[in-house]
């Protein structure tokens, strides 16, 4: 098991290659300012799908929602 400082080095990397540092930075306030269950949250508010399978559909998203606006 990882040390929690390379746990948290290793996530907001992630998070930054996934989103960018903006978001990424927008990511983590949106998680410290609700009280929620991640583990519950992960299991029923997200489909079953890998991460770059959730990046994808999340880039799709965003291409398209930037094409109507």
């Amino acid at each position: 098991m990882k040390a929690e400082t390379e746990v948290k080095t290793a996530g907001m990397r992630a998070l930054m290659a996934a989103l960018g540092a903006v978001e990424a930075e927008h990511f983590v306030m949106l998680m410290q300012r609700e009280r929620f269950d991640y583990t519950a949250w992960r299991k029923e508010g997200l489909p079953e799908t890998t991460v770059p399978e959730l990046h994808e559909a999340a880039a799709l998203a965003w291409r398209a929602k930037g094409s109507l606006g």
